[in-house]
């Protein structure tokens, strides 16, 4: 009976230390339910109490100079808001290459891993992923997006369609051909290329058809459908211009050295909508600088990951500075001078064509 006495009170015993101790030990392997107050404390950093890393997608159409220094913004932005890489900020990067079906598939695999939020760089993957996240409450912030409007990733007064923000990097397009005009005063045909899937381009062209008998000029324009029929294209289109301008147009522009290597054989002069392609052997632009617009989004999205706003509560903003690039080296091979006024104003002048 003193066993058994002695038996009842160790069990006693037990069963009230490990009642007192909440049943959470470190070192016994067993599953233990936490209140919600103790479940937030581990998605902490138990060091610096911040929050766990936020986890963002980012999908990019086309694998180009402006889009990657888009992107290159958008996390400088965001660093520049306290969300930095390997620290608190856990980046996936996809690329799809200029191919709508891998937009879509980088978008649903995008949900799948649950991100906090999807940046969509250029409007086809804009499109993608607003499409993929419309029936779930992760936001999309888009950038290089030339008409979110006509992309239907807005309203016409710049409210979200949805739980979808970013910004816009519509060309300035009476610049441009107050620019061409300047440097070609003979000139009467301006070609432009362009993909007949992105709505970007579409938008653009009809601008340019629009305005382009102000300055004198008539656009002759060729539709293409992929990269494949590019160098078809091109050569058709030379045959009929003065000189070819170049938008922002992902498809074209992922095959731009084929363009002016064409263009360079029959000494047509190209001109570029941006940096990276004055870089490449364009002669001259009133180009957006892409960078910049990445960090304008990247302080966009810090705002919806912070919680301070949501995405379908955010306008989309336009990037308003346009400068002069020109590359002398290009000028030198088509025996062009370019106006002393726009080189004295130039933001940046190249003097060689990058390989």
């Amino acid at each position: 009976m003193k066993k058994l006495a002695l038996s009842m009170f160790v069990l006693t015993f037990t069963i009230s230390v490990l009642t007192a101790c909440g049943t959470k030990e470190a070192d016994s392997g067993s599953v233990v339910k936490q209140t919600p107050e103790a479940q937030g404390a581990e998605n902490t950093n138990a060091e610096s109490g911040q929050k766990k890393p936020a986890a963002i997608g980012i999908g990019q159409f086309a694998e180009h100079g402006s889009l990657d220094n888009c992107r290159e913004g958008f996390l400088a932005g965001l660093a520049e808001e306290g969300y930095v890489e390997g620290d608190n900020l856990t980046v996936y990067m996809e690329n799809a290459l200029a191919d709508g079906s891998n937009a879509n598939q980088i978008a649903n695999n995008f949900i799948a891993k649950k991100v906090d939020l999807i940046a969509a760089i250029a409007t086809p993957m804009a499109q993608s992923a607003f499409g993929a996240a419309k029936d779930t409450d992760i936001p999309v912030i888009f950038t290089a997006v030339t008409d979110p409007v006509a992309a239907q990733l807005a309203n016409a007064d710049r409210t979200p369609s949805g739980n979808v923000t970013g910004t816009s990097d519509k060309l300035p397009i009476e610049l441009q051909l107050e620019m061409i005009r300047a440097i070609l005063p003979e000139a009467k045909t301006i070609g432009i290329m362009y993909s007949t899937s992105e709505s970007n381009s579409i938008s653009a062209i009809k601008e340019y058809k629009e305005t382009a008998p102000e300055y004198g000029f008539e656009i002759v324009e060729s539709g293409i459908s992929t990269i494949a029929d590019i160098s078809l294209a091109a050569d058709n289109l030379l045959e009929k211009v003065d000189c070819v301008n170049n938008l922002t147009d992902n498809t074209v522009v992922s095959a731009l050295p084929v363009i002016l290597s064409k263009a360079a054989k029959k000494n047509i002069p190209v001109f570029g909508s941006e940096i990276e392609q004055v870089k490449l052997g364009c002669l001259a632009s009133m180009g957006l600088d892409y960078y910049a617009l990445g960090m304008q989004t990247g302080r966009i999205a810090a705002q919806v990951l912070s919680g301070e706003k949501s995405a379908d509560a955010i306008n989309f903003e336009v990037i308003e500075e346009a400068a002069f690039y020109g590359n002398t080296a290009a000028a030198d091979k088509l025996g062009i001078s370019l106006p002393e006024d726009l080189v004295e104003n130039a933001k940046e002048m190249f003097d060689t064509i990058a390989e």
